[in-house]
């Protein structure tokens, strides 16, 4: 199986240290080593990047929820992760503000899905044409910046395998091909491209998963959005969930690095659910993720997904005080605190 080799995290970053109660925390930008940059495609050289949805689900502005969940953790994001549907024009003006803050830039993750009236064959058959190019004028004109796009993420649920449904996995692919090269044809060069997978094996192990990858031209990174649920005690068994009902299937970052061996991986969306028999269960995992994360190099970007109540249970990372605390001490460790965020 193919390994990409890596740099590790450059020396004299940061250190956790202890982490004071949230009452107290101020948000202080990360110390990073000048000798770590990121390339073209926002691959850093030295660690990975640090991300978040913030507080999504409670209703609150992004830059209150961002503000808010970077003090709850004592320190700032890298990367903002955002939601976009249907004809929303994106970033908006909020999201522009928090990409451009002087102080302490960020990097933006933008999940759009294009249309939910639409098959995939209707888009890749030229029925948004309209909302793309107007897309691609307003990003012309507002945000020249490298940023992450992601397409209709986590496509494999949506997939219906019948002939002339529209939604097959090869129209998956159809559609997403057809969406980034329309939006570079009209001069949108500053997309990174994210192709965004559930990360789960029984999705994996459908016969036309496959199929669903589009081609590694218009595919810059790949990424997985796995969840801590009942099966998962750490950071390992996240990220290469496997199950005894699909022996063949090796768990996704072990897929990934045969699949994909010259791509960065990203963990777009990751949460750890609540136990209400286990509350220390969450401050564990936290604490797994420190001592794991260096086992696989190929991750470039974690990006958490914080929210009190998401579909499947609460993902906020500070329900209780010893997770807090566990999150606060991630979110400053030098992994992710050696690369700078490229400024506009």
């Amino acid at each position: 199986m193919a390994v990409v080799t890596v740099l590790a995290a450059c020396s004299g970053a940061e250190g956790a240290g202890s982490v004071p109660p949230v009452e107290s925390r101020s948000v202080r930008p990360a110390v990073r080593s000048p000798t770590c940059t990121a390339t073209s495609k926002l691959i850093p050289s030295c660690g990975a990047w640090w991300g978040i949805a913030p507080e999504v689900f409670t209703g609150a502005p992004v830059e209150q929820a961002l503000h808010g969940a970077e003090a709850r953790m004592g320190t700032a994001a890298d990367v903002l992760h955002v939601y976009h549907r249907g004809s929303e024009l994106f970033p908006t003006g909020a999201e522009i503000r928090l990409a451009r803050d002087p102080e302490r830039p960020r990097l933006l993750m933008i999940n759009w899905k294009p249309s939910f009236e639409h098959t995939w064959a209707d888009i890749a058959g030229g029925a948004l044409d309209r909302r793309i190019d107007r897309l691609a004028a307003h990003l012309r004109r507002k945000f020249p910046e490298r940023f992450f796009l992601t397409v209709h993420h986590e496509p494999e649920n949506d997939v219906n395998p019948a002939r002339g449904s529209g939604m097959q996995a090869t129209d998956y692919a159809a559609m997403l091909r057809h969406v980034v090269l329309r939006l570079r044809e009209r001069g949108v060069r500053n997309a990174v491209v994210v192709m965004t997978y559930m990360g789960a094996p029984n999705w994996a192990a459908k016969p036309w998963f496959e199929d669903l990858y589009p081609g590694d031209d218009v595919v810059d990174w790949v990424a997985m959005d796995p969840y801590a649920d009942h099966r998962v005690q750490d950071f390992d068994g996240l990220v290469n969930k496997t199950r005894k009902e699909y022996p063949d299937w090796p768990g996704f970052y072990r897929w990934m690095q045969a699949r994909f061996p010259g791509k960065p991986v990203m963990v777009a969306e990751w949460g750890v659910f609540e136990r209400p028999h286990d509350r220390s269960f969450k401050r564990r995992f936290f604490e797994s993720v420190s001592r794991q994360i260096k086992r696989y190099p190929q991750i470039k970007a974690l990006l958490y997904f914080d929210s009190p109540q998401a579909p499947r249970g609460d993902t906020s990372f500070d329900s209780d005080q010893g997770a807090d605390r566990a999150f606060a001490e991630l979110a400053r460790d030098p992994y992710f605190r050696s690369t700078p965020v490229p400024r506009p």
